[in-house]
């Protein structure tokens, strides 16, 4: 199961491009659709902890998936697995610099895949709206998370960390209410 793991994080970072967003989709679909390593729900936690966790969205994902699936090893091959191809290519790229990025073609190459980029980022989105529960608190401390960084320039951090604060307190004030 380990290697089976490696091999999926060597495939979800050697073809992906734009970062942790762009690997949400790929991720649930290897991790929850085809290997069945891990349920719809659980990767929802896990993009929320890896999202509110200092590092690259990517490698938090897939250390996190990579410990829920098989513990310590599987953290470890699942986080080298996601970083060794584009720890390579940039190698390679780094010496090869100044003329690469001359070359018009690669130019445009690079403009077509932040198009992908982008629609892969939307799909990520677009999945984890229909799975996350939805309400009236839900959509206004979206609008307002979105006014705050958008329009006000409030620290992402600073948004992530309020969000995860009103979360647990309306949590335990629901828990209080059932209890009763």
């Amino acid at each position: 199961m380990i290697l089976k793991l490696f091999l999926t994080f060597l495939k979800i970072g050697a073809f992906t491009f734009g970062g942790g967003y762009a690997m949400i989709p790929l991720i649930q679909r290897e991790v929850v659709e085809k290997n069945k390593w891990l349920t719809d729900d659980d990767i929802l936690d896990i993009i929320a902890i890896a999202e509110s966790t200092p590092g690259p969205i990517a490698i938090n994902s897939a250390t996190f998936v990579g410990y829920k699936a098989a513990g310590f090893f599987g953290a470890f091959f699942c986080t080298l697995g996601v970083v060794l191809p584009s720890f390579v290519i940039i190698l390679l790229i780094s010496f090869v610099l100044d003329q690469f990025k001359a070359i018009t073609a690669v130019q445009y190459a690079f403009n077509g895949i932040r198009a992908g980029v982008l629609a892969l980022i939307l799909k990520a989105l677009i999945n984890m709206y229909k799975k996350c529960p939805k309400g009236a608190v839900s959509y206004i401390v979206m609008a307002a998370s979105f006014v705050a960084v958008a329009v006000f320039d409030v620290n992402v951090l600073i948004v992530i960390i309020g969000c995860a604060v009103f979360g647990l307190v309306t949590s335990l004030i629901a828990e209080k209410r059932c209890a009763k």
